[in-house]
């Protein structure tokens, strides 16, 4: 097991709260979309500001070396499926409950990740889907039907 394994998992709580307050928001404005925005926006400020105060010398190097012709265009279409995630998830956990929601989250994450490792796109590092791999994929959708199981 990894040892930065409490990271992640403060990492998924954040996630799991921020999109709960965002989905509450979303119903105050009468608009998950709305929220999203405010998300993004306010997302946006905080690291750009974290970019300014951490890396400030840094950046600048780094953004003298890039090339944008190398970046393939398909990376830049990634900030499209956040706001299709993000919002999506907004709009659903007043319909479903946030639980119910990022349980099913977490099994598209797992399965889109472990499809995205074995065939190694967008240049990752390729981990060949395994049997353990495949049954802990299995336990975790049983886990999830009986999460939602009413």
């Amino acid at each position: 097991m990894n040892a930065l394994w409490p990271v992640a998992f403060i990492a998924g709580a954040c996630i799991a709260m921020q999109a709960a307050m965002n989905a509450r928001l979303g119903q105050l404005l009468k608009s998950s979309w709305l929220a999203t925005s405010y998300a993004f926006l306010t997302s946006f400020i905080l690291v750009s500001l974290v970019l300014l105060v951490i890396n400030a010398k840094t950046l600048s190097v780094t953004l003298q070396n890039v090339q944008l012709s190398n970046v393939p265009w398909y990376l830049w279409g990634s900030c499209v499926l956040s706001v299709l995630g993000v919002g999506s998830m907004y709009w659903l956990i007043p319909k479903m409950g946030v639980g119910n929601l990022m349980s099913y989250a977490l099994t598209g994450q797992i399965v889109f990740a472990m499809l995205i490792s074995h065939f190694g796109l967008f240049d990752s590092p390729q981990k060949l889907i395994s049997i353990t791999k495949a049954l802990g994929t299995v336990l975790l959708i049983a886990g999830i039907v009986l999460i939602n199981k009413d």
